[in-house]
């Protein structure tokens, strides 16, 4: 009921609006799923709220909506192309690299790691699920995102802490955390 949601991000303590987005990989009516992520999209702009963007299988139809709302956010657990990635930088969105970046076929995942500038980056779990090497098919918790800011770390040639500092400050600007 998006009346109930409304007045729940009216409360100082909430700070987005999310998990919200496209999921193709199930079998459930898409036009469906675009009305309500159309809606819930337009409700963030109203309220100047960011998102939390899911897109499983479904970044062309993500990205146009995405593009015409102009929302603030971040594309939680991205699995798209470098591409698509800079389109959605282009909005003046984040991008969320949990620990697939891990993988060995992780391919995708890594070039966008490798190419996100450092004020649009963010670290996650996507707890219960997609825990990073070494704890492949576990379950995954926020203990472990060290292996993913470890990794991204390699790949970007800089240390731990700074992957770790630069999620941390680009969470406290989209979200604004330190004022809650």
């Amino acid at each position: 009921d998006l009346s109930v949601i409304k007045e729940m991000l009216k409360n100082k303590k909430t700070v987005a609006l999310g998990e919200i987005g496209l999921d193709y990989h199930w079998d459930i009516d898409k036009s469906l799923q675009k009305d309500w992520f159309e809606a819930q999209l337009e409700l963030a702009a109203d309220l100047d709220i960011p998102v939390i963007v899911h897109d499983r299988e479904a970044h062309s139809d993500t990205l146009s909506l995405l593009q015409k709302y102009h929302v603030k956010g971040v594309v939680h657990c991205f699995s798209g192309s470098v591409d698509t990635a800079k389109e959605i930088l282009k909005l003046g969105m984040y991008i969320g690299i949990g620990g697939v970046v891990t993988f060995k076929n992780a391919r995708k995942t890594v070039e966008v790691a490798e190419m996100l500038p450092d004020d649009r980056i963010l670290l996650e779990t996507d707890c219960p699920y997609l825990a990073p090497e070494p704890y492949r098919g576990k379950l995954c918790h926020s203990g472990l995102i060290a292996f993913t800011a470890k990794r991204i770390a390699e790949i970007r040639g800089v240390s731990e802490s700074e992957i770790r500092q630069k999620s941390f400050e680009n969470a406290d600007r989209l979200f604004g955390l330190s004022k809650i």
